[in-house]
């Protein structure tokens, strides 16, 4: 362990990834405040992973899907950071499978505190028999808001000290994720939304992280605690601005009825639409929680 670690080391679940790289960096960016990181990551070998053992973190092969992997990799820490993927196989039960085995695992190696990444249960807003937003799989309103909910049930189950951190969209989901502005055939950029007039919460994935660290930092003030983050709120017609201007050419915002976005040829149109619907319907409850100047403090 590194010797200047006073309060020990957090483990990262998926520190190579956007979630888990934020709170990596974040802790390896303060070398004074007294952690160490250890990064888990399915591969060691990776070109993300080489960066952060050059940047001074322990890399570890851990695999959600390996329990004994995982309860191996989080032996002797103070803390840890968890995140689930439902992007890999588009399950909600995945993600409580693997909350599961974090939680285990976190309750095994003692740990003083976790912070898991989560979202808010939309059904907590718009009920199944509530048409407004149409229900999916028979259980859910937007899966990976709802599934992320349902898994924080492993962690209270578990008894482990935990910060239930509700993030926002990704910035760089406008890059990676294909939800950036797409060129028209008449060559005019173009950000495609179902989302109307109303606001939306996004945070810059290091951002996160920043706000992950604070909550190690300050364990007996956030260990318990569900708090909601955001960077900015803004609308479609906001976010084209601002991509204007990054950008320096012009970028339109096209609003579309939510029926029409699910028609778009993309994974998971049909959920993200319904998040477009959450996000209109509830604009004052999904931005209020999200204290701009908390997250700035």
């Amino acid at each position: 362990m590194d010797p200047r670690a006073e309060r020990g080391f957090i483990a990262v679940v998926g520190a190579t990834g956007r979630q888990g790289g934020g709170p990596a960096r974040a802790v390896l960016a303060d070398p004074g405040g007294g952690f160490a990181v250890r990064a888990l990551t399915r591969d060691p070998a990776s070109e993300g992973a080489r960066e952060l053992a050059a940047a001074g973190a322990e890399v570890v092969a851990a695999d959600l899907n390996d329990p004994a992997s995982v309860r191996a990799a989080f032996t002797g820490a103070y803390g840890a950071f968890c995140c689930t993927f439902y992007w890999d196989d588009f399950s909600p039960d995945t993600e409580l499978r693997h909350a599961r085995a974090m939680a285990e695992a976190a309750a095994a190696a003692g740990l003083r505190h976790v912070v898991f990444s989560t979202l808010e249960d939309t059904r907590q807003f718009s009920p199944l028999d509530d048409q407004r937003i149409p229900t999916l799989r028979g259980r859910y309103k937007v899966p990976f808001y709802d599934g992320k909910a349902d898994a924080e049930v492993a962690f209270r189950e578990a008894g482990v000290p935990t910060t239930f951190l509700r993030t926002a969209l990704f910035w760089e989901n406008l890059i990676a994720f294909g939800f950036g502005p797409q060129r028209g055939a008449d060559g005019t950029l173009t950000l495609t939304y179902a989302l109307g007039h109303a606001r939306m919460p996004g945070i810059a994935a290091q951002d996160i992280g920043k706000v992950a660290y604070t909550a190690f930092r300050r364990t007996d003030e956030f260990a318990g605690q569900t708090i909601s983050t955001a960077g900015e709120h803004l609308t479609g017609y906001q976010m084209a601005s601002q991509l204007t201007r990054a950008l320096g050419e012009e970028v339109r915002y096209n609003p579309v009825p939510p029926d029409t976005f699910r028609t778009f040829p993309i994974p998971a149109a049909d959920e993200i639409a319904n998040m477009f619907c959450y996000y209109q319907d509830f604009e004052a409850e999904v931005c209020g929680a999200r204290d701009l100047g908390r997250t700035a403090s």
